[in-house]
């Protein structure tokens, strides 16, 4: 499979445009997928110039290295496209519904084949939510 991969929130923290610290997992579990699973990864992230290159050389350095880069295959110039979405089978990004899961629940998904089940829409309850407390309610109880 192709999988799309964030940077900022996925592999590492949220410190744009620094590099943020490491994900617990994020790099070994790529590294896993690519390597033993044989998925074919691209770095698919809003980072451009040297910025975009600062997150390709920190990833190369923990030896995580990408089938392409904000495009669909490493021939692609991703400026002559006319929009930033590439192509793939799965993408993960710390910006979807229900956030980013722990890295070992994402390689038990897609290693399973489970990332491709639906989500029952009868499973959700809106009054199951819980609800934020103000802090005068949490102070006072």
């Amino acid at each position: 499979m192709v999988i799309a991969v964030d940077f900022d929130g996925t592999i590492v923290t949220h410190d744009y445009p620094r590099i943020g610290k490491p994900i617990p997992f994020a790099i070994h579990t790529l590294l896993k997928l690519q390597q033993e699973d044989h998925h074919q990864l691209i770095l698919w992230t809003v980072r451009e110039g040297d910025l975009l290159k600062e997150a390709v050389d920190y990833c190369a350095s923990k030896g995580l290295e990408f089938y392409a880069v904000n495009s669909n295959y490493p021939e692609e110039n991703p400026e002559s496209r006319a929009n930033r979405k590439v192509t793939a089978d799965i993408y993960i990004d710390d910006r979807n519904l229900g956030g980013l899961p722990d890295w070992g629940v994402i390689y038990n998904m897609i290693h399973t084949g489970k990332h491709n089940q639906p989500v029952p829409t009868d499973s959700f309850n809106p009054d199951s939510v819980p609800q934020k407390k103000s802090f005068l309610s949490k102070l006072f109880g």
